[in-house]
């Protein structure tokens, strides 16, 4: 299948939606993540952050195009600025960070394969360039050695399982509603299926 790379309006639409809705999902989220740290400590972050690029995951797999990941995730954390996240405009730099780390595990596959297994990679692609990034920003360098493992094994698995696994099964259930009907998605399964 040859991959299109001019989108519709209303690919663009269902982006921006994916994009608000999940800006306001991730908003709510943060007040999970500071009851879970509260209560199970600093290394909560990595356990829950996988959450935070489920949007890349989910927008990618339906619209197949160059940049889906990228501007859904950057949208989301843009609708978490305006709605007053105490993370300020920061947010948009671990958007960009995250949307590309998801997205450049759908380059790598040139945008052709959105099966389970990538999309989980998808998640822990996000999860490695955030921690990149987070290495930076907080000077993970002066932690312990074991702590940086744990902290790095657990992020990538939460990308997987949060980003990757649970995008996969909110894409499915999206998909068997029907309101994907004539995307991409839709698109390439019924092509596979004549």
């Amino acid at each position: 299948m040859d991959i299109q790379y001019k989108w519709t309006l209303r690919e663009i639409l269902i982006c921006a939606v994916l994009g608000a809705v999940f800006g306001v999902l991730y908003l709510a989220w943060v007040q999970v993540w500071l009851i879970a740290q509260a209560i199970f400590g600093a290394v909560t972050m990595d356990v829950v952050m996988g959450f935070w690029f489920i949007v890349s995951i989910i927008a990618a797999a339906i619209i197949r195009k160059p940049g889906a990941a990228l501007f859904s995730e950057v949208l989301a954390a843009a609708i978490q600025v305006m709605l007053g996240s105490p993370a300020g405009l920061l947010l948009l730099v671990s958007g960009l960070v995250q949307g590309a780390g998801a997205e450049a595990v759908f380059a790598a596959r040139k945008w052709r394969d959105y099966r389970l297994p990538v999309l989980m990679a998808a998640g822990v692609g996000a999860a490695v360039f955030s921690f990149i990034y987070t290495w930076i920003r907080f000077d993970y360098g002066a932690l312990a050695p074991g702590l940086l493992i744990a902290m790095f094994v657990l992020r990538c698995l939460s990308g997987a399982l949060l980003g990757g696994l649970l995008g996969h099964w909110v894409t499915e259930a999206l998909y068997k509603t029907g309101v994907l009907s004539g995307l991409p998605i839709d698109r390439a399964r019924r092509g596979a299926h004549a």
